[in-house]
């Protein structure tokens, strides 16, 4: 389960790290690659090469968090024809791995990268994520480059995907992108428009798009965990604008890859069906628990858009509100489908495709694919066809182990962190109760913001106001249990 900020001192690291073998023992986490599978990571070469374009002459940049040496995407934006050209270039991570190959079927089995504590296991070698595939500043790479055109409203016109040689000029974390933006700060070339600062420019006119289509998108607040020496204390960050414009371009390039290859017939959707009443309602609870004021009134959307994840109850309105997305997936097709409003993206307000991280998820890799040789007049290859009807699982299954791990590393550095408040009160809310035993069930605990197990002697007053006592904190079994007051 994911949390909002923690206040409390920070905890002492080693009597952490058997829980921690342990989680990864119980999950299966990767562990190094087999030797095939390195093998082929070190000798990859572009399989693609005929169909490659030289667009090292675009003046592409890259924006991520600090530190990141898996670069998926470059971007530059110019002004063109009363609107904007966008080329946003992506990892061609199909062109580096064999089809069947060692190195192909160890990805399959991971199915993405997984994040935990001061660690990251990647869902390929470094040698490839962090060097041959990776659009690193100053190295000519392979790239599927989309060429997406926008007029003055942000409205997408046309759009163009082909394999490339790009080169980037630059690398920029979200922190710096934001300073040139707001300081008016140029970063490459020699046009009157900067490509950053078109970037708040299509950003901010996206942003307007998703509201007219009723989308949404949840500024998450990155809460990660932080080691220093022995010390591990978890932190809880917030997304800059420059984050969520760059993050419009690739909702816009997964909008325009579902379009390309529904019209083509074959291709994987990403789908989210709308929220149940049960799921609005808990966190609408969520929001009395946290103090904030949602008018029945309000769409969730435009209650969304108010929040600001500087604060922390905002932030943790922002993590309740992710339950509204669950029940996320994956719909392959061999034959565009008549009717496309089952498989729309309820968050996006529109089909949608992940083809944006191949570096990351696995997927991606066979998306671009499908667009490819949809907008090359080619038959999608055999070994994308093949695996189309297996993804769904393999995604699904990956996303749930990764899951589980991440939010088991929060659940035993949380709980080792509130060991010392046992037997303390707490305000919060009661946000549901079990339908087998209604004594017990969950609560959203103001300060620290959690979520917890909490238990009673009558049946929980859902929704209400109340005191609860921490009466477990057990790091080693990463759990947590308040008791009604």
């Amino acid at each position: 389960m994911h949390r909002p900020m923690m206040h409390l001192a920070s905890v002492d690291s080693a009597a952490l790290r058997d829980a921690t073998k342990a989680v990864k023992d119980e999950l299966d986490v990767p562990d190094g690659y087999p030797p095939g599978a390195e093998a082929e990571a070190a000798a990859a070469v572009d399989r693609c090469s005929a169909e490659r374009r030289d667009a090292t002459s675009i003046p592409l940049v890259t924006i991520d968090p600090p530190g990141s040496r898996d670069l998926d995407q470059a971007l530059d934006i110019e002004r063109h024809r009363g609107g904007y050209r966008v080329h946003y270039a992506i990892a061609d991570v199909a062109a580096l791995i064999e089809p069947g190959g060692a190195l192909d079927k160890e990805s399959q089995r991971r199915g993405e990268t997984w994040y935990g504590p001061d660690m990251r296991i990647p869902l390929h070698p470094a040698v490839l994520s962090e060097g041959a595939a990776s659009l690193l500043p100053g190295k000519e790479r392979l790239a599927v480059l989309w060429t997406i055109d926008l007029d003055a409203e942000g409205d997408r016109t046309s759009t163009h995907v082909e394999r490339a040689r790009v080169r980037s000029r630059e690398q920029l974390d979200y922190q710096q992108a934001q300073h040139r933006i707001d300081s008016g700060a140029r970063s490459h070339g020699s046009r009157p428009d900067d490509p950053l600062g078109l970037l708040a420019e299509v950003g901010r006119l996206r942003l307007e798009q998703e509201r007219a289509r009723g989308g949404v998108s949840l500024p998450l607040p990155d809460q990660t965990i932080h080691t220093d020496g022995d010390a591990w204390t978890l932190r809880y960050g917030t997304s800059r604008p420059a984050e969520q414009w760059n993050a419009q371009l690739s909702l816009l390039t997964g909008m325009a890859a579902a379009e390309i290859m529904l019209d083509g017939g074959t291709g994987i959707l990403r789908t989210l069906p709308a929220a149940d009443e049960h799921a609005t309602r808990r966190v609408r609870r969520a929001a009395h628990a946290l103090g904030i004021d949602w008018p029945t009134t309000t769409p969730y959307p435009e209650f969304v858009r108010g929040l600001d994840p500087a604060r922390p109850e905002d932030a943790a309105m922002l993590i309740a509100c992710t339950r509204l997305l669950r029940g996320a997936g994956y719909e392959p097709f061999t034959a565009a489908p008549r009717d496309t409003t089952a498989r729309v993206h309820s968050a996006v307000a529109s089909t949608y495709a992940h083809v944006t991280a191949p570096l990351r998820r696995l997927v991606d890799r066979y998306g671009a694919e499908c667009c490819l040789a949809h907008a090359g007049g080619r038959e999608v290859p055999d070994w994308v066809l093949e695996a189309l009807p297996d993804l769904p699982g393999i995604m699904r299954g990956s996303s749930q182990r990764a899951a589980t791990f991440g939010n088991a590393m929060v659940d035993l550095v949380e709980a080792a962190l509130l060991a010392p408040a046992v037997g303390r009160e707490f305000p919060g809310v009661v946000l549901e109760a079990s339908d087998k035993d209604p004594r017990t069930g969950t609560i959203m605990i103001r300060e620290p913001a959690i979520e917890a197990r909490i238990t009673a002697e009558q049946d929980l007053p859902v929704g209400a106001d109340v005191r609860a006592r921490l009466v477990e904190a057990d790091a080693m079994a990463r759990r947590v249990e308040f008791a009604l007051a």
